[in-house]
This record gives C-alpha cells, sequence and structure tokens, in this order.
C-alpha cells in the first residue's frame, strides 16, 4: 500500500471508533478502521441496552452496535479486521504498522477500549452475555426483583451494587480477599443493608447455567469447603484491562496503562487523539463514547486541514 491513501486511521471498532469514522466520513476524510476483533467492542457482548438514546424499549448490544457499523460503511468508513502491532511518528505523519501491512497517515485516533480482567473459570465463556455482565448501569434494570452475585469487593463492586440494590432482590457479594479493599465510606452505605451478604475470602470456581446463568460456586480459601448459590445474574468488577499495549514508551499512559488526554481529545503525541473507554479517567459508558468519538473526529478534522 502507497503512503497516505488515507487522511485518518481509526484503531478499535467500538462505539467511539465507529461514531468517529461516522463524523470523519461525513467530512470528507478518507477514512480507515482497524479492529483486531469483532466490530462492537464490549457493547456488542452487553444482552441488552436500555439507557442508550433513541430506542425506548431497548436494543441488544449486538444490533445497535451492527447498526453504527452500517452506517460508517454507508459513508465510506472502511473497516478492516487487523491487530495493530506498533505505533510511531515520522516528520508529521503517523505510521501504523500491523503484521503485513504499513500505514502512514496525518492523525490517528485510539479507541481500542479495555478487556475485563477474566476470572478463568468454567462458564464464563458461554455464558457471557447470558447473565454475565460487566457493566451495572447498563444492565441493571434487566435483573428486577432477581438473586445477583458480584465478584470484587473494590470500589467499582461496591459502589455498582449499591445501584444495583435499586433493582434487584439480593446480592451476594464475592472477594477473594478476607477484607474489602473499597474505602470505608462505601462498605458502611452496604454493611447495613438486609438484602446484601458478603462472602469474603472466597474464590468463584464456576459459574453455571444452561442457556442463562442459574448459580455460581464459589470455595472458602480458609477451609476449601464449596457451595453453590443461586442466581440469575454476576456482575463482574476484577478490574479492566486497557487494550494499549502498542502505545506503550510512545504515548502518554497513566499507572494503570490508560492513555492521558488533553482537552481536544489529543495525547502526548500531536496527531493521535484517544476517545472512549481506553483514556484515563473516562465514564465507560456507550453514550459517553459515541459523543467522545464525535469529538476525537472533529478535533482531527481540524488538525489535519490546519497541519
Amino acid at each position: 500500500m502507497s503512503n497516505n491513501v488515507y487522511d485518518l486511521l481509526i484503531i478499535g471498532a467500538g462505539p467511539a471508533g465507529l461514531t468517529a469514522g461516522i463524523y470523519s466520513a461525513r467530512a470528507g476524510l478518507k477514512t480507515l478502521v482497524l479492529e483486531k476483533g469483532l466490530p462492537g467492542g464490549l457493547a456488542a457482548t452487553t444482552d441488552y441496552i436500555e439507557n442508550y438514546p433513541g430506542f425506548p424499549d431497548g436494543i441488544k448490544g449486538i444490533e445497535l452496535t451492527e447498526k453504527m457499523k452500517n452506517q460508517a460503511k454507508r459513508f465510506g468508513v472502511e473497516i478492516i479486521g487487523v491487530e495493530v502491532k506498533s505505533i510511531s511518528k515520522t516528520g508529521k505523519n503517523i505510521i501504523v504498522q500491523t503484521d503485513n501491512k504499513r500505514y502512514e497517515v496525518p492523525a490517528v485516533i485510539v479507541t481500542t477500549g479495555t478487556t475485563p480482567k477474566r476470572l478463568n473459570i468454567p462458564g464464563e465463556d458461554t455464558l457471557r452475555g447470558r447473565g454475565i455482565s460487566y457493566c451495572a448501569t447498563c444492565d441493571g434494570p434487566l435483573f428486577k426483583g432477581r438473586d445477583i452475585a458480584v465478584i470484587g469487593c473494590g470500589n467499582s463492586g461496591l459502589q455498582e451494587g449499591k445501584f444495583l440494590l435499586n433493582f434487584v432482590k439480593s446480592i451476594t457479594f464475592i472477594e477473594f480477599l478476607p477484607y474489602m479493599t473499597a474505602d470505608i465510606i462505601l462498605q458502611e452505605r452496604l454493611r447495613d443493608e438486609k438484602a446484601v451478604n458478603f462472602l469474603l475470602n472466597h474464590m468463584a470456581v464456576s459459574i453455571n447455567g444452561k442457556e442463562r446463568v442459574e448459580s455460581i460456586t464459589v470455595r472458602n480459601r480458609e477451609n476449601d469447603e464449596e457451595k453453590t448459590v443461586a442466581v440469575s445474574g454476576i456482575f463482574i468488577y476484577a478490574g479492566l484491562n486497557p487494550n494499549s499495549v502498542f502505545l506503550k514508551d510512545f504515548v502518554k499512559l497513566d499507572d494503570y496503562g490508560f492513555v492521558i488526554i488533553n482537552k481536544q481529545l489529543e495525547t502526548s503525541i500531536p496527531g493521535i487523539f484517544a476517545a472512549g473507554d481506553i483514556r484515563a479517567e473516562a465514564i465507560r459508558q456507550v453514550v459517553i463514547a459515541c459523543g467522545e468519538g464525535a469529538v476525537a473526529a472533529i478535533n482531527a478534522y481540524h488538525y489535519i486541514k490546519h497541519e
């Protein structure tokens, strides 16, 4: 491929990347999106999304992101399934390297998002999106009146658990450590809740169910006793891994590997922007990722036209 065939290259085809593609293509930029997995990102794995504007009855995550992909392609965005290995800069242009191609473009938007930390237990893969969730705000209302489990008693687990109590019948919190790591104020807010049970010093052994989640088996780390808890949903807050390995030692990242940006969503390298869950201090919601994708595309357009 010859250099500078594209005006803008977007890495990642989740909601932020697809929205950025829609805005950049409509602005007249020849746009390429590189995505190592299936377009849609984590949103595509969400069983049902009820808080995205314009769909009063809710919409399946895979259906919403498919609509975004088709809309981007209608405006001429090209989407290629390939993993980015490295990124660098030569002069004013950005070099993006995959396994077998080298792209040279004036600007890049990074929207690679995050990957939930895996528990690596039986049932986790087969029941993902069928009772297993990573977002209480997205999926909490779907479990109204049901018994659920929350894995992880850090700040995220307890904050999301507090929100989930607005809908669910009960929550069993499962924590690997013999104590909670969340802020004391969060612990105090939940300790007196009658619908809450804590299994500290327990590890998840398996997630069980045929078509959907039916129960979770846990092991007491002190005496190795196992028990199975009947639940309809499991919310996992074991942490998130930013998909930023290819940016290491080039773009400035925070201590956790998330991309640091300025008010224009530009990284420490001029011409490279970031949007959505990959950026530091992001509020991880589909609608916000879409908004940031639009902002990044607009700013990238002005950067390209004024360089």
